[in-house]
């Protein structure tokens, strides 16, 4: 019976998948040619540190997410390229009572998914308090809540390993910041059950001398061997590394498998291996690019003598390199292209799965009715004392798509009462960050662009340019242009949806905290309301 449920699920979720015809393909990045070969990355998002599962002939992707909920993103593939959107195993962040405020950089830290038992299991380490456990027998579904498996101080980067000889175990890493030492590797021993650890652990690798901030541990077994696949050497400028032994404890053996090269891929590490039902070998692992996040690349991956080599060996020294495109993996079939949603109009039950917020959600932040083809967003008040919006929480918000890309929408702001504090509008979030807003002054409304310098920081609000608008509803737009790894956002709106007039200046994005920068929408009230204003969204287009 092993995974007939599971496959069931699978099935049924196909069904309805094909009956409302939802394959969403992006206008501004698609990975898969066509001709059965495709380009890097294969995912050209923030799906950072990624990690990969099979399941049968079905794939299962998360991610980090850090502050941003719903977090651990569920991606589906049936062929390792095209990729969707499906689900989040985290409706909302645990303590709930701490992730109802913004924690930027906090939360969910690099991922393991692991298929065992018939259900998939997702374990993950928050700095702060220790490693959690999430599993479900229906990855479209709804997931279990999350269990603190190894309450804990700085442990990140966590995957358990089920033994063939009934054992369970746990590597992880640790963040300095926290713990105060980082660049070592811990295994623990886990219940059977995988829900709790029942001894102190062992240090099993220092990084300390050559392989410095060594971390985003995953476990493997093959031939005899255990395996620790983790990165080192820092997020943009590191390399990959392969750890084995024939004793879970050690001692290990260290090789490189994945670096630079000279190829134009950075940092090329933290990811999955994954083998298909024919035998072949591939490894997802994550880019650095700045404002655009970590996107995610796919190696083919080869075994010599028991180890693994991850892209193509280009200078012959024995170490991969990644490719910028490839055949594709040998499924036996072939599926439609399908890419991670962007584009939202807003005309189904529910918004798109795309969007985020900074913090646990509010159901009264947004109403979507059934039947009805619009967004509308309640102005919530911004925090006391606040200079900006990098502490408000229900910023609407998604990843890049892509390098070069035009985000439109159309926003009517209505502000239910004379005082002139209601604001809506399209924003480009960041430790820096941009907006285009609709707001009201003495009865009359105006289009301003609004720039917040080191946001991060408490940074005030400067209004860049403001132009006084016939009616209360206005199209906004930005221009994102890449220029090597910034990310040029040129403003613009129209009062027609036709002529588009630009308004301020460029902006360069900034990421946020160990994630990418972000498009999307808010609308928010200050000090001076008392109730009530909102904004109707007619829909969020995302385009070349």
């Amino acid at each position: 019976m092993k995974y007939y449920f599971f496959l069931l699920t699978i099935i049924c979720y196909h069904i309805g998948f094909s009956q409302n015809n939802n394959n969403f393909v992006s206008d501004v990045w698609v990975s898969d040619l066509g001709d059965e070969t495709y380009q890097n990355p294969i995912i050209h998002a923030d799906y950072s540190d990624p990690d990969v599962v099979r399941v049968g002939d079905d794939y299962f992707m998360t991610a980090s997410s850090f502050n941003c909920v719903p977090g651990l993103p569920i991606l589906h593939s049936k062929d390792m390229v095209n990729w969707k959107l499906v689900n989040y195993a985290l409706k909302k962040q645990v303590p709930e009572d701490v992730f109802n405020i913004p924690q930027h950089g906090n939360g969910v830290w690099a991922p393991s998914i692991r298929y065992h038992n018939d259900e998939l299991y997702i374990y993950w380490g928050d700095p702060d308090f220790g490693v959690y456990m999430v599993k479900t027998k229906d990855p479209f579904g709804n997931w279990d809540a999350p269990v603190l498996v190894m309450p804990a101080k700085g442990a990140i980067d966590a995957c358990p390993l089920w033994d063939d000889n009934g054992r369970v175990y746990l590597v992880h890493g640790w963040a300095g910041s926290r713990a105060g030492v980082k660049s070592i590797l811990t295994v623990r021993e886990l219940n059977k059950e995988g829900t709790a650890v029942i001894d102190e652990g062992q240090h099993v690798y220092d990084g300390h001398e050559i392989d410095p901030t060594v971390e985003g541990s995953k476990f493997y077994k093959r031939n005899g061997y255990y395996y620790i696949f983790a990165p080192a050497g820092g997020v943009s400028t590191g390399w990959q590394l392969a750890l084995r032994s024939k004793n879970v404890y050690g001692p290990y053996e260290r090789k490189v498998v994945l670096e630079q090269g000279k190829t134009d891929i950075n940092g090329p590490h933290q990811g999955a291996w994954v083998d298909t039902p024919s035998g072949e070998s591939w490894f997802y692992h994550f880019q650095d690019v700045e404002a655009y996040g970590r996107i995610v690349h796919l190696q083919p991956m080869s075994w010599s003598n028991d180890w693994p080599l991850m892209g193509e060996d280009l200078d012959g020294n024995g170490i991969g390199e990644p490719v910028k495109s490839h055949k594709k993996p040998h499924i036996g079939k072939t599926y439609p292209i399908v890419t991670p949603q962007d584009t939202d109009m807003f005309t189904g039950n529910n918004i798109g799965l795309q969007w985020q917020y900074q913090a646990n959600t509010n159901i009264l932040w947004h109403s979507k009715l059934r039947g009805s083809d619009n967004l509308r967003l309640f102005s919530i008040k911004t925090p006391k004392k606040s200079k900006n919006l990098w502490m408000t929480p229900n910023l609407l918000l998604q990843k890049f798509p892509a390098k070069n890309f035009v985000a439109t929408t159309k926003i009517k702001l209505i502000p239910e009462e004379a005082v002139s504090d209601k604001a809506a509008g399209l924003i480009i979030m960041g430790m820096d960050y941009a907006s285009l807003q609709i707001t009201h002054q003495e009865n009359n409304y105006y289009i301003q662009q609004i720039v917040a310098k080191k946001a991060i920081k408490g940074g005030e609000e400067e209004i860049i340019e403001s132009q006084k608008l016939k009616t209360n509803e206005a199209y906004f737009k930005v221009e994102v242009t890449g220029h090597g790894l910034d990310a040029i956002c040129q403003f613009s709106y129209s009062e027609n949806g036709k002529k588009y007039k630009k308004i301020g200046k460029p902006f360069t994005a900034l990421p946020g905290k160990w994630i990418g920068t972000k498009v999307g929408l808010f609308s928010v009230r200050g000090e001076e309301s008392t109730r009530g204003g909102y904004a109707d969204v007619d829909w969020f287009k995302v385009s070349k």
